[in-house]
């Protein structure tokens, strides 16, 4: 069968892709780091999102957190020339991580294989939707230039929100510049935050965790009012029963919603600390 390209789908673990919906979908994974204690650990490897926020608890010093060395990603990106002929790469967004370069230099390395390293400009289950979208192309045998259009697609409705609790490791881990944190802290605020050209930044000030997660539910129900086929998912730090219970609302209310349910990980929780809640969602 001359002619068609085999085609890859990698991600990194900021991704949150639940393992099983990873495996399912042949979805391989380069993990970013999180060091905790002086210890390195890759997460969604060596390290799960609970046992993580249970020792963060106890931590006077914010976590550091950093990218894949560009030899992992190298050696992935050798094992997967040995079955493939193109790998397309859906890493977080260039504008907080330099993983999505890392993969760019591992890719000039290794001739065996054509990367299309693809910036998702944001993290968490919203650049998941883009990888899990690229793996269902490549499973129809799709060109890799047909799916980095799609995901253009799909990057042009995506819409993520989220609420932290606190906006101490924002600022701290320099996520967030020292203005708006000091305006969070001063106010006592619980702001919804966003993208903006790869960044985070906030979307609106508002006083109350119920206040902030009725705004979003509002800005989805926008969304869903129009028809459309969404995909959504209610992404959480520790607040299971909270996302299982936004996600059923929505299911039940939308006809045209599927939703599912992922968490933020050690890496973007570092950040984003313990109670997150965000919702992201793309037109199908």
């Amino acid at each position: 069968m001359s002619g068609m390209v085999k085609t890859a789908v990698l991600t990194d673990s900021t991704a949150y892709i639940p393992k099983e919906l990873r495996d399912k979908w042949n979805i391989y994974m380069v993990p970013l780091n999180v060091i905790v204690d002086n210890e390195s650990y890759q997460e969604e490897v060596d390290i799960q999102a609970d046992e993580f926020y249970e020792r963060m608890r106890d931590m006077e010093e914010l976590p550091k957190t950093s990218q894949p060395s560009i030899g992992m990603v190298r050696e992935k990106l050798e094992q997967l020339s040995e079955d493939y002929d193109a790998v397309i790469a859906v890493h977080l967004s260039s504008g907080i991580s330099g993983t999505l370069q890392g993969t760019i230099a591992a890719g000039e390395i290794v001739e065996e294989i054509d990367v299309y390293a693809y910036d998702s400009e944001i993290s968490c289950m919203a650049q998941g939707f883009m990888a899990l979208e690229a793996a269902r192309l490549a499973e129809e045998n799709t060109s890799p230039e047909k799916i980095i259009e799609r995901l253009d697609e799909v990057k042009a409705t995506n819409k993520a929100y989220f609420m932290v609790d606190d906006l101490t490791n924002l600022h701290k881990g320099g996520r967030l510049n020292t203005a708006q944190a000091m305006l969070g802290s001063l106010l006592q605020v619980k702001p919804i935050l966003h993208f903006v050209d790869g960044q985070i930044e906030p979307f609106e000030k508002i006083r109350t965790r119920k206040k902030a997660l009725n705004r979003v539910r509002e800005l989805f129900d926008e969304a869903a009012t129009t028809g459309k086929e969404l995909e959504a998912c209610v992404i959480h730090s520790q607040r299971e029963d909270e996302a299982k219970q936004w996600k059923e609302e929505l299911e039940s209310k939308y006809d045209n919603v599927s939703c599912q349910i992922s968490y933020f990980g050690p890496v973007i929780g570092t950040h984003l600390g313990e109670g997150a809640l965000g919702l992201t969602w793309y037109e199908k």
